[in-house]
């Protein structure tokens, strides 16, 4: 895990829930941007991100089930950090703080059979408080719990990557595409573009496409979280984040619909200060880039080949079962 996060899930799957909450943690804090490419976007706080406002830091950032209902789960997360007096401090006192949470959701209503079945305050504050350094789990947990992807079953994935002056980059996504994942011609995943899982057979790629042909439309969303331990300015996370998405296009086609919420937001650490010389520094930013589109497909197939069917909704690796999450 890039130094500076930590990443924590609650997860509801059963009992009529299929749904949950994923926190990525800044416990000193990171600048925030983000990047909004969806006609059908569900989010908190965001207009506190623009380089305009007073704010620069967030203390966490909130990916979540339950559309716009579970937009309440960040006040779970706002308690639980301010029990831990972290947040822009707006009085003498060391507790008088007000956490910064921006969020983003996905649709995932009545998916696990209830529709009253989504995320509360307290999911926020579970997942905060079960957030940890290190790689977390995949697939079918957190915010990627009740999460489809063109007739599959979505989920939560995480991938980083080592840039080559020391910094990383990493990115946590919650795949919820309104678009389809596979390839038509060959039954890959888009988000393979290394070719690491086998080629589907003539009767895998059958039942892929009968899976997309008989998924019910619905509104969807992929968001996710680029994290980074670089120094950055609003307007470089802002790039960061807008260029995220074309890691997303590259994982599902097509992208960016009207019943799509598509919402990166890109968190920076600030521990690894930018090159001082100019043209170091630009190459440095492209390189991040570079690795900010990477890290983000990474996170979509690992999403998608650890996810588990549910309902009727399998899993790319329940029809082709040679596929495996490979290292991201």
């Amino acid at each position: 895990m890039v130094a500076g996060f930590e990443i924590g899930h609650r997860t509801a799957d059963g009992d009529g829930w299929l749904t949950g909450t994923t926190v990525v943690l800044a416990p000193a804090g990171a600048l925030d941007s983000f990047d909004v490419r969806g006609g059908g976007p569900g989010t908190r706080e965001t207009d506190l991100l623009d380089p305009s406002t007073l704010v620069q830091q967030v203390q966490a950032v909130v990916l979540t089930g339950g559309s716009a209902y579970g937009l309440a789960a960040a006040d779970g997360v706002m308690a639980g950090l301010e029990a831990r007096g972290l947040g822009f401090p707006v009085g003498p006192g060391p507790g008088q703080v007000v956490p910064i949470v921006p969020a983003a959701v996905i649709f995932d209503l009545g998916r696990g059979g209830h529709f009253g079945h989504r995320p509360t305050a307290e999911f926020g504050r579970a997942a905060l408080d079960a957030a940890r350094p290190g790689r977390p789990a995949s697939g079918c947990v957190g915010g990627g719990t009740g999460a489809q992807a063109g007739g599959l079953k979505g989920g939560f994935g995480f991938a980083e990557q080592a840039l080559p002056d020391g910094a990383g980059v990493a990115a946590a996504v919650v795949v919820a595409a309104a678009g389809s994942p596979v390839d038509p011609r060959t039954g890959r995943l888009w988000a393979d573009v290394e070719h690491r899982l086998p080629e589907p057979d003539a009767a895998q790629r059958q039942a892929l496409a009968a899976a997309q042909a008989g998924a019910t439309p619905s509104l969807a969303t992929t968001i996710g979280v680029v994290m980074t331990d670089r120094a950055l300015v609003p307007a470089q996370a802002r790039k960061v984040a807008a260029v995220a998405h074309d890691g997303l296009a590259r994982a599902a086609r097509p992208v960016h619909s009207m019943t799509d919420g598509d919402t990166v937001f890109c968190l920076a650490a600030g521990r690894v200060p930018e090159p001082a010389d100019p043209r170091a520094a630009l190459g440095a930013m492209n390189e991040l880039l570079a690795a900010a589109a990477d890290v983000f497909t990474a996170a979509c197939l690992d999403a998608l080949v650890s996810a588990t069917g549910r309902g009727p909704w399998p899993a790319y690796a329940d029809l082709v079962p040679g596929a495996r999450p490979g290292p991201a």
